[in-house]
Formats: C-alpha cells, structure tokens, sequence
C-alpha cells in the first residue's frame, strides 16, 4: 500500500499503530515536502477536523516528514492562516563580506611561499604584490590590518588550505628487554652507595 491509498483517518492511525504496512519516501526537495502536507491538509479536510483527529493527521505529517513537532505544527499554523504552504526565502546576513574566499585562499598561499612570516610582513607582501607588482587580484588585501589578517588565519577556509598532514613516527621504548646487569653503571649513576674503602656497600 502507498501513502496515496491512505484515505481515511482511520486508514492512516492504522498506519501510526504499525498495523497497516505501507510504503513509502521521504521526498528530499524541500518544495516538494512542503506541497504534500499542503495536499495531505487539503485532503482531509484539517480546518474542519476535532481535536483527536486534528493529532492523527499532525503524527502523520510527521512520521511521512521526518519533521519536529514544532516544525510540524508551524506549517499547519501557515496553512490556516493563508490557506497554503510556501517556503519563505532565506534571509541573507545585512553586512556584506571585506573578503572573500579567493581572498582567503591568495593569504594562505602567500604565507605558505614566505614561510608563513609575522602578520605585519605579510602585510606589507600583499601591498608590493598590488602596488609594486599590479596584481590586482591582491588589491583588497593591500588595506587589510593585521589584527584582521590574523582572524583570516584562523578562518576554516584558511585552515584547509594550509593544512598539512604528515605520518605519525613510531617510537620504539625499551619496555620488557632482558639485559645482563651492570653494576659499575650503578654506582657511577649513585656514588653514595659507595663504601669509604671504595668497594660498593
């Protein structure tokens, strides 16, 4: 059985209960999951549901989902409010970036070709590589300051590129050797095990 065969509330509490087997996927474009619980509240006719039947349907919408409940019940909340179910754009971050990955990426590769110097000298190498030089692709980082240069560094972009993965060095220890004693080795290390006639006590 699909989720399509599922026409009744009964049909579908069947299903929650485990006692109706049914098969079915998880739609993975977010439009797309957002259509069928807006179908799926159509269908049942939400708005004129009770309290009990209105829980049934808000479960199913879950389980088919995969949302929260307070995911859940803020789509049903859209639906009842402007009778459909729309994503609603992302808000994007009102501060726009000074630099930018490439930029990132030209002070990683920068400090990897001078030995990764102090950030005042990276700094003035950015400003000859723009003013000496002309390379305009250096032109923002020739302004940066060197407090934020090190914020750069310490950025995950940074941090990929400079990373540098090396094999760890096994160290062999001496643990469970069996070695023939030596006791003048023991009293060079404790002189003060010797006797006053110069023979070990």
């Amino acid at each position: 059985m699909s989720l399509e065969q599922l026409a009744t509330l009964e049909a579908i509490n069947q299903f929650l209960e485990g006692t109706q087997s049914v098969a079915f996927n998880v739609a993975t474009d977010k439009r797309e999951r957002y259509r069928w619980v807006q179908k799926t509240l159509v269908k049942h006719r939400y708005l004129l549901l009770g309290k009990v039947d209105r829980g049934i349907v808000t479960r199913y919408l879950m389980k088919v989902t995969g949302y929260s409940l307070a995911q859940t019940k803020r789509l049903i909340r859209q639906y009842v409010k402007t009778g459909t179910i729309s994503v609603k754009p992302a808000r994007r971050n009102g501060f726009k970036r000074a630099y930018t990955e490439v930029d990132i990426r030209l002070l990683a590769s920068m400090d990897e070709r001078h030995g990764q110097p102090s950030g005042a000298v990276l700094k003035k190498l950015c400003e000859r590589a723009y003013q000496c030089f002309g390379q305009d692709k250096y032109q923002r980082l020739s302004g940066i300051s060197v407090s934020h240069l090190y914020n750069l560094r310490g950025s995950k972009t940074y941090q990929r590129q400079r990373c540098v993965l090396t094999k760890t060095r096994p160290k062999t220890a001496p643990i469970g050797q069996r070695r023939k004693p030596l006791p003048e080795r023991s009293t060079r290390l404790y002189p003060h095990r010797l006797c006053p006639s110069g023979r070990s006590g």
